[in-house]
């Protein structure tokens, strides 16, 4: 019988912004990139999305969630999913929560594997930051912590976030059982 994976710790940090941003980019060069938003997206695309982006980074809450769960949360009028596409294949997505009439929280945002390391990180955050400032919140959140990505936290200070509040958390990473019923919805 297969053993439990061990929890992990690790710190959170809850940032916000209260402006949008001032900076632009320019879309990297010698790539062909599509960001399209992707309402009512089928359940196994937005699992697929979830795994490839977060399987490094220890994303597990979304993957134990069932069906009417997790559609109850994405196909929500209040939250959108939208996809980046590089040389024509998925790359990456984030997510917006508008939580309140004040708040949009950037819930998930991240890149496959193999979209990263060609320079379309910021370019993505900042189209995901632009996406957020649509509707004039007074203010977007987001939440990182230390089993991210090593430059996650001063990448979202450099893009004009400030952090709010620290806390610790445990995260239990799934079996494989777990992971095999996920893959398997």
């Amino acid at each position: 019988m297969a053993k439990k994976p061990e929890a992990l710790t690790t710190r959170v940090t809850q940032l916000e912004m209260t402006g949008p941003p001032k900076t632009s980019l320019a879309v990297p060069v010698n790539l062909q990139t599509a960001i399209i938003r992707a309402p009512e997206i089928p359940l196994h695309y937005y699992r697929y999305l979830y795994r490839q982006v977060g399987k490094r980074w220890s994303w597990f809450e979304r993957l134990r969630m069932d069906d009417e769960e997790l559609a109850g949360i994405i196909h929500n009028p209040k939250v959108s999913v939208t996809v980046l596409y590089v040389n024509g294949a998925p790359a990456g997505f984030f997510e917006l929560s508008k939580v309140d009439e004040d708040t949009i929280e950037l819930s998930y945002f991240g890149l496959f594997e193999h979209a990263m390391g060609l320079g379309i990180g910021k370019w993505f955050l900042l189209q995901a930051l632009y996406a957020a400032w649509q509707d004039t919140p007074q203010r977007v959140t987001v939440t990182t912590n230390t089993l991210d990505h090593p430059r996650a936290l001063q990448l979202y200070q450099m893009m004009g976030f400030s952090p709010v509040s620290t806390s610790e958390a445990i995260v239990q990473p799934m079996t494989d059982v777990e992971l095999f019923k996920s893959l398997d919805r």
